[in-house]
């Protein structure tokens, strides 16, 4: 399903406390699979309580830059209107930034 040259990274970040993610999850997580080399996100789901907000979120990072966090950060606003807004920008941030340190110490 992915080649060699994806790798797996996870963004964490705080959910509102009137969402149901914090009740379920008590954080709110996205996992990326990313391509190491280009930095282009493949795929990526999250700790959503709803299939249909899942989907949504794959749709707002499938194709995109992991360190584009300006761009896609402008995306998500635009875009995704709902309580966890806020936790997907921290989330895609936190990755973002997990991403830029792993190519840092490996090249």
């Amino acid at each position: 399903m992915f080649d060699q040259d994806s790798i797996y990274i996870v963004g964490e970040a705080k959910s509102p406390s009137n969402n149901p993610i914090t009740d379920q999850y008590k954080v709110f997580f996205i996992g990326f699979v990313v391509d190491e080399r280009s930095g282009k996100i493949l795929d990526a789901d999250c700790s959503a309580i709803l299939e249909l907000t899942s989907r949504f979120v794959q749709h707002l990072f499938a194709g995109k830059a992991i360190t584009a966090i300006d761009e896609v950060t402008a995306d998500i606003e635009r875009k995704y209107h709902g309580s966890s807004q806020k936790a997907i920008i921290a989330a895609f941030t936190n990755a973002s930034k997990k991403y830029s340190q792993l190519f840092v110490h490996t090249k």
